[in-house]
């Protein structure tokens, strides 16, 4: 089994320090067997809140535990025009990670991050032909048991927010990577964005999603929350390619406690899930 610690939309700049902190602690006593960030590193891509959020993730990586992130659209230059257009993601890349389609793989899972942070499209993301054909192709060295997981900031699929019935935009290209994630067999599909946790097999989403598990995060240290929820992150206990469990480790005001904790299986066909009661693993 391995056990990944997924967070998101950090944003320093518009952070609280006592939930950074005890974040930070929280990994120190888990120990998770990897560490996601799904982008959002700053609030307005400024020098300052990179170096906060270089700062973190050195704190995050001397708990022992290997990292593995992607840029958010908040890590692109918002007002700097020229910056934002003539080196979008060049803070991030100084500050935060040069690669930004990293990979890690152990004996049970294979993950691939994606950026999805675009220049054009200010809050919204995209996906290019070459990132698709990534997708495919290092999926293909995978062996069939491992578990396989992708990592955006945006979601793939158009998702349930605010409103009853409204559903989010995609991201571009969304059809051509939905299907590349199909035919790379991607079993968990891990993004964040729009600062509310939810998990759903995307093929009730999309009828050619065939083995995808949707697992989105929350925001876990930034004050600006949404949808009235306080802080968290993702605990996700990747078991088998068809057995996930997910627990979501929530901010109380004073700590992070567990919350919601659901087994996912696969049965061939469609993700389903059922509820978990007794201590957090």
């Amino acid at each position: 089994m391995t056990r990944i610690a997924h967070l998101s939309d950090v944003h320093f700049g518009a952070h609280d320090p006592d939930i950074v902190a005890a974040s930070v602690a929280w990994m120190e006593v888990h120990k998770p067997d990897l560490i996601i960030i799904s982008g959002d590193f700053t609030q307005r891509a400024k020098v300052d809140q990179f170096r906060q959020a270089s700062e973190y993730l050195d704190r995050l990586r001397s708990t022992g535990c290997p990292t593995l992130v992607v840029p958010g659209n908040h890590d692109v230059p918002l007002y700097d025009v020229f910056r934002r257009f003539a080196a979008p993601l060049d803070r991030y890349k100084r500050f935060i990670e040069d690669d930004l389609c990293p990979w890690f793989e152990n004996d049970e899972v294979a993950v691939l991050g994606l950026n999805t942070a675009r220049s054009l499209t200010i809050k919204d993301g995209r996906i290019s032909y070459e990132q698709i054909e990534m997708l495919r192709d290092r999926f293909a060295e995978v062996p069939a048991g491992k578990t396989r997981i992708l990592v955006t900031h945006h979601p793939l699929f158009a998702m349930p927010i605010a409103k009853e019935g409204e559903l989010s935009e995609a991201v571009g290209r969304h059809r051509d990577a939905i299907e590349a994630v199909a035919d790379a067999g991607v079993h968990l599909a891990l993004a964040g964005h729009f600062h509310r946790t939810y998990a759903e097999s995307a093929l009730k989403m999309v009828e050619t999603a065939h083995t995808v598990l949707v697992v989105q995060a929350g925001t876990a240290t930034s004050t600006r929350l949404r949808n009235n929820e306080l802080q968290s992150f993702n605990w996700i206990h990747a078991r088998r390619y068809d057995e996930i469990e997910l627990q979501v480790i929530a901010w109380n005001g004073r700590e992070f406690q567990r919350g919601s904790h659901e087994k996912f299986t696969h049965d061939g066909n469609i993700w389903t899930s059922q509820s978990i009661s007794g201590p957090e693993q």
